[in-house]
């Protein structure tokens, strides 16, 4: 998964942050259309996206987030010229967590994405009611019980805890956890979902935190 997509027409800067944010070690793409941006979406995920609103083509950056919130409840940062009060009230409503707007400074932005990652993300554990996911030794505690987990099934139970009450589509778990080059087919996801469940739910057969969301993908909740 991406640490950062930064999704900005203006090239220069696109560079400009791309170069600060490598250099504090995360790992970034950049998109200058909406439609590229949709696709590394798709293809990777990111756990943070810097979203400008007026994008070249005929997708902008309102589309995009829309288009993001129906399956992940990624930290969407929005940094654009249009500063008007409804820009920023419909950026908001549609589910941006922040709008920044143009010119911004760009050591206070860097400020904030560090700091969006250090509450978000550097945390010792997730935990959802009485699920402990420890992302250190990467390992499960439900109530007082440990839980022995394969690699695999850590990489999908913390990704769909981070997006906890979120209905997340099967490809995009899929693509995320095996990659798209991955000889691994999408049922796949659906034997990994029943062991998660075997593992963490009273009765696998009702599960109370792993929802199944028909036609759509799998939901996590507390």
């Amino acid at each position: 998964m991406i640490d950062i997509l930064i999704v900005e027409d203006n090239t220069e800067i696109a560079t400009l942050l791309t170069d600060f944010l490598r250099r504090d070690g995360y790992v970034v793409s950049t998109a200058e259309t909406g439609e590229k941006a949709l696709r590394l979406w798709e293809a990777y995920g990111a756990r943070l996206l810097v979203l400008d609103i007026n994008l070249p083509g005929e997708m902008d950056g309102f589309h995009v987030l829309s288009e993001v919130r129906k399956s992940a409840n990624t930290h969407v940062l929005i940094t654009s010229a249009r500063t008007g009060k409804e820009d920023q009230l419909k950026g908001l409503r549609i589910g941006a967590d922040d709008y920044i707007e143009k010119p911004y400074d760009i050591d206070i932005l860097l400020e904030k994405i560090r700091g969006i990652f250090r509450r978000k993300f550097e945390l010792d554990e997730i935990v959802c009611g009485d699920i402990r996911l420890n992302t250190v030794t990467e390992t499960l505690t439900v109530g007082e019980k440990s839980i022995e987990l394969t690699a695999k099934e850590y990489e999908l139970l913390r990704l769909m805890m981070e997006n906890a009450g979120t209905t997340m589509k099967k490809e995009y778990l899929f693509q995320n956890v095996w990659g798209s080059d991955s000889d691994s087919e999408l049922q796949t996801l659906t034997v990994h979902i029943k062991w998660l469940r075997e593992k963490i739910e009273k009765d696998p057969k009702k599960p109370q935190h792993i929802i199944t969301v028909w036609g759509v993908g799998y939901r996590f909740e507390a």
